[in-house]
C-alpha cells in the first residue's frame, strides 16, 4: 500500500506512514493494515518489538482521513463512518493491549487518529517540534480512538481542559499530561531506530533527554479550580476575567457546543471506568450518532470542505446545550453497542 510501509527489519516490526503530503492522515485501509500487522507480530517470536514512525517533518499523523466519512454521511449513509470507527477502535484496543514493546516516534502534528496509533504504545517519543492534541470538538466529534482514557488519566482536571479546548501540547506538556514518555532530539532518531531493530530497547533510555518544562504544570491549579463545574457553561460562568480565563473561554466557544459539553461528561465517565474497552465503547456512543444526530457533517464542511471556518452549530451556544441533549448523545446503543 502506497500510504503505509509495513515490514520487519531485524528483530523489529516496522510501520512507516508514507503520505506526508496529507500530513500522514490515517485512512480506513491504513487502520486495517496496522491491525493485521499487530495480529501477526503478537504471535511471531522473531518480532521482539514494534517501531512506528512517519515520513516528513510536519506530522507523524494529523488525524483520520475523513473525506469519505463526510461524503457518505452527507448523502445520508451513516454506516460507512460507523464501520470505520468500529474497525479503527478495535485496532486501537489491540494496540493498547499489545504484548510486546511498541515504540512510537511522534514528530510534528500528532492529533486525533494519530494519537490512537501512537499514544497507547509502551514507549512514546517526542521531539523539539512535536504538537499533540485531541481537536475533535472543533469538527463536531469528541476525543475518541481511546483518547478519552488518556485524558481521564491526566493530572487533576487537565483532561477536561485539553479535551474541551482542543489545546495543543508541545513535548514537555505531552509528557506531563501522560501522552508521551521520552524527549529525544529528532537528529538522534535514525540511530535509535537502528538500535531498536537489533532489539536494544535500552537504547531509548540512553538517548532520552530531560523533558522540557511543562507550562501546563503552572496552569494546573487554575485548571483544577475552573474545570470542576457541572457543565462547561457553569465553568465559564465561574470565570472572573483573568487573561487565562479569557483565552480559555475563547477556545471553548470556538468549538462545537454539543461536542464540548459531551466531552466534559465523557472524560468524567471514562475516569470512573478506566479501561480502554470502556473508553472506546463510551466514545462510540457519540461517534455513532455524530452525523445522524450531531454536528459532524457541519463541522467537516466548515473546517475542511468549504474552509469558511463559520460552522452553524446546533445548538448554537454552550448555554443552549441541555443535560438531556448531552445524555442522549451518550446513551447506551443497545444492540448497536461497540463489540471489540
Amino acid at each position: 500500500m502506497a500510504d503505509i510501509h509495513i515490514r520487519t527489519s531485524g528483530k523489529a516490526g516496522r510501520i512507516t506512514l508514507t503520505r506526508p503530503e496529507a500530513l500522514n492522515a490515517l485512512s480506513y485501509e491504513m487502520a486495517l493494515a496496522i491491525e493485521a500487522a499487530l495480529d501477526e507480530w503478537a504471535v511471531d517470536p522473531s518480532v521482539e518489538l514494534v517501531v512506528i514512525d512517519a515520513a516528513g517533518d510536519k506530522a507523524f499523523c494529523a488525524g483520520g482521513d475523513i473525506q469519505e466519512m463526510y461524503d457518505t454521511a452527507k448523502a445520508g449513509d451513516f454506516e460507512y463512518g460507523r464501520r470505520f470507527w468500529r474497525d479503527e477502535y478495535r485496532m486501537n484496543a489491540k494496540l493498547f493491549n499489545f504484548p510486546k514493546p511498541y515504540v512510537a516516534f511522534m514528530q510534528g502534528f500528532t492529533m486525533g487518529g494519530g494519537v490512537g496509533i501512537a499514544c497507547h504504545g509502551s514507549h512514546r517519543i517526542v521531539c523539539e517540534n512535536s504538537q499533540i492534541a485531541m481537536p475533535e470538538c472543533g469538527i463536531g466529534l469528541v476525543p475518541d480512538v481511546g483518547g478519552s482514557l488518556l485524558l481521564a488519566r491526566a493530572p487533576g482536571h487537565l483532561g477536561e481542559y485539553l479535551g474541551c479546548t482542543a489545546a495543543r501540547m508541545d513535548a514537555g506538556n505531552a509528557i506531563y499530561a501522560g501522552f508521551a514518555d521520552y524527549y529525544i532530539h529528532r537528529t538522534a532518531w535514525p540511530a535509535l531506530i537502528e538500535a531498536l531493530e537489533s532489539g536494544d530497547l535500552a537504547a531509548i533510555d540512553a538517548a532520552a533527554l530531560p523533558a522540557p518544562e511543562a507550562s501546563l504544570k503552572a496552569d494546573q491549579p487554575e485548571i483544577d479550580r475552573s474545570f470542576n463545574g457541572a457543565t462547561v457553561a457553569d465553568i465559564i460562568r465561574g470565570f472572573k476575567g483573568s487573561d487565562w480565563e479569557r483565552a480559555t473561554e475563547k477556545a471553548l466557544r470556538r468549538n462545537c457546543p454539543l461536542s464540548v459539553e459531551c466531552t466534559l461528561e465523557l472524560v468524567r465517565r471514562v475516569r470512573g471506568i478506566d479501561t480502554i474497552e470502556g473508553a472506546l465503547g463510551m466514545e462510540y456512543r457519540f461517534t455513532y450518532r455524530s452525523a445522524s444526530e450531531g454536528d459532524f457533517i457541519e463541522g467537516i464542511r466548515a473546517a475542511i470542505i468549504d474552509k469558511d471556518r463559520k460552522p452553524q452549530w446546533t445548538p448554537a451556544t454552550l448555554e443552549e446545550v441541555t443535560p438531556l441533549k448531552t445524555s442522549k448523545m451518550l446513551m447506551p446503543l443497545g444492540a448497536e453497542a461497540l463489540k471489540l
